[in-house]
């Protein structure tokens, strides 16, 4: 597809806000077109859905937590991403399929490869041109969340060993698929992030020829 499709990945409190603010920031000064999104919630059918996996009281079994990402995921890439790419958009999301793999796949222990297919199948194959994952360890991540003072999510209240698992996951998902994947020591400051993360999307933008108009 003519656009160029960026996602980022990694644990809670890693900061994958707000270097996908940082750098949708510098790519529309740069004359791009950006279209932004996230997982869960990128459409209004995905914000309810955030609204039952994340914050719903009460228990959802490990494959009903799975299956409403998958669902979010389909419409997210039937509804917006697709049709952005088909213009020759940017599109810049926050999670995708990676998180369902490392989450559910491997911390909720159901299968990194079969949630993998059931993702693929929802997103009809669709993989991201640049996936840069924040790496950072559960400990620092929770301080971080700490910091915040807002109030946990069912992922996010996980025991420290969920999140363990969750960065393990990345961590293997990223040597499979290197050429895909930017992983990125999420301590660095949010001025260094940026820098390496504009450095890797430039070269994809010269090598798709969507060329801003200056650097």
């Amino acid at each position: 597809m003519p656009g160029l499709f960026v996602t980022f990945e990694g644990g809670d409190g890693s900061g994958k806000s707000t270097q996908s603010a940082v750098l949708v920031q510098w790519l529309e000064g740069l004359g791009q077109t950006v279209m932004v999104s996230r997982e869960p919630g990128g459409t209004e059918l995905g914000e309810e859905l955030r609204e039952i996996v994340l914050h719903r009281r009460g228990e959802i079994s490990p494959r009903a937590e799975a299956l409403i990402y998958a669902a979010d995921r389909a419409h997210n890439v039937a509804t917006r991403v697709r049709p952005a790419l088909a213009r020759g958009e940017i599109v810049v999301q926050d999670r995708y399929l990676d998180s369902s793999v490392a989450y559910q796949g491997s911390a909720r222990a159901l299968g990194a490869d079969d949630v993998r297919r059931v993702s693929l199948w929802a997103a009809e194959n669709l993989l991201p041109d640049l996936t840069i994952l924040l790496d950072l360890d559960e400990a620092a991540g929770r301080e971080r969340l700490n910091s915040t003072g807002r109030r946990y999510d069912r992922l996010e209240s996980e025991q420290d060993s969920f999140h363990a698992n969750v960065r393990a996951a990345y961590l293997e998902l990223a040597a499979a698929e290197p050429e895909r994947f930017l992983v990125l020591d999420a301590r660095e400051s949010v001025a260094e992030l940026a820098v390496s993360i504009r450095a890797r999307v430039q070269s994809l933008l010269n090598r798709a020829r969507l060329q801003p108009l200056s650097s």
